[in-house]
């Protein structure tokens, strides 16, 4: 695609990269096949490509129009366009450069403005965000349908790992709102992981990954929260052979750190190091493949419970790790449910449930219609946004794939 930047983004880093990627697309919209938003409306710019066309007008000096920043704001960030692009169109990139364009040039008001105003000062905020949602748990009763759907039940980490000798150590991130809403999760990877000999450890001063903020379009915040981070974990490197995460959209963040810091010349390195450690829960435990069943062997029930699996599309789309939790899970003794339309993304997408919730509940409802068919006894995710999500939309229990890894060990 031929590009002629504008002067206020020509030469710059962010324009490097747009002209970069914009000249890797031939329109040939393959990506509008898979594309979530595409397929509910029908419209070229609400697919990948019409979103292009609209970010290189804007790139190349023509004004944006709230109309564009709906558009914009309407994707998903599902990533499904770059699986299924041929040419390697780094799609979200551009989105992401195309964002921090738009959002300074047609500001915001109203509602619209306080409430991602709210949404970025607040989620990234663990201490805040777990004030504010341990009040909502307590009135959850009380809470209209629609909030309650948001809001878990009060609910614990369990017991802590088992005794034993733990010979390796691996960094944690605790994530922003998981600690709070599900602390099941952390938990059951800590239990897991112990006894496969590995110890998780939480440094003091990690926080958010950065994702909420990036995505609501300050960048400049999310770099902040990025070389936090970094300045937490960095002492912790010489013994910890790797940055665990269990919520797939906090790993593609972290992964994406020595992009993210490029032009920090304090934290480029720093920020590449990191972002080579950082490994889902799956990558470790999939590695640990021989020692999981060793431990299965001895310990797991016969019975074989079924399960719907939903792909995040951070962990299919963002982190590439297509089947490897199905095999982990089938290796523990699950049986999987067929699921059509693997690729879709559920309508999460972060803080876009909140942003874009009609859009959001349609997709909710054709992937629980799709998880469903088989007749699972449960749904399992790897993804806490995903998770809450879905469990808002039906009465079969969702949880995270290494909680059901780890109470099959406990039966």
């Amino acid at each position: 695609m031929e590009t002629h930047l504008a002067a206020f983004i020509r030469g710059t880093s962010a324009g490097r990269e747009a002209e970069e990627i914009l000249r890797k697309c031939v329109h040939c919209g393959f990506c509008t096949a898979t594309c979530p938003t595409y397929q509910l409306f029908g419209d070229e710019l609400d697919g990948p490509r019409g979103r292009i066309y609209l970010i290189k007008q804007v790139l190349e000096g023509a004004q944006p129009t709230e109309k564009t920043r709906l558009h914009l704001d309407r994707c998903l960030t599902c990533r499904s366009c770059e699986t299924t692009c041929p040419s390697g169109v780094h799609y979200s990139r551009l989105l992401d450069i195309g964002r921090q364009v738009v959002e300074a040039r047609v500001p915001r008001r109203g509602r619209e403005k306080w409430l991602r105003a709210a949404l970025r000062a607040v989620l990234p905020q663990p201490l805040l965000f777990g004030i504010l949602m341990k009040l909502g748990q307590l009135v959850r009763p009380g809470l209209p349908r629609a909030l309650k759907a948001k809001v878990p039940p009060l609910s614990s980490a369990g017991v802590l790992p088992p005794p034993g000798a733990r010979t390796r150590k691996m960094l944690l991130l605790a994530g922003c709102a998981q600690p709070s809403m599900y602390p099941a999760i952390n938990g059951a990877a800590k239990r897991v992981l112990a006894r496969l000999g590995i110890e998780l450890i939480e440094a003091s001063g990690a926080g958010c990954c950065g994702a909420v903020k990036l995505h609501l379009a300050d960048a400049k915040g999310a770099r902040a929260q990025a070389r936090r981070n970094i300045d937490a974990w960095w002492p912790h490197l010489e013994r910890c052979e790797a940055i665990i995460t269990t919520a797939s959209a906090c790993g593609v963040q972290v992964k994406d750190y020595g992009h993210l810091l490029q032009d920090d010349p304090a934290y480029e390195m720093k920020a590449q190091r990191v972002a080579a450690l950082a490994k889902d829960v799956s990558e470790v435990v999939a590695a640990e493949k021989e020692s999981l069943l060793a431990y299965l062997e001895k310990s797991a029930p016969a019975r074989r419970p079924r399960l719907a699996f939903h792909s995040p599309c951070t962990l299919q789309h963002g982190l590439k790790l297509r089947g490897v939790v199905e095999e982990i899970l089938i290796a523990a003794g699950f049986e999987l449910a067929p699921v059509a339309d693997a690729h879709l993304c559920c309508g999460s997408a972060g803080t876009y449930s909140l942003l874009e919730p009609e859009i959001s509940n349609r997709l909710r409802d054709d992937k629980l219609a799709a998880l469903s068919v088989g007749e699972p006894e449960g749904i399992a995710s790897a993804n806490i946004g995903c998770i809450a999500h879905l469990q808002g939309g039906t009465r079969l229990p969702v949880k995270h794939w290494i909680e059901w890894l780890d109470e099959r060990w406990a039966m």
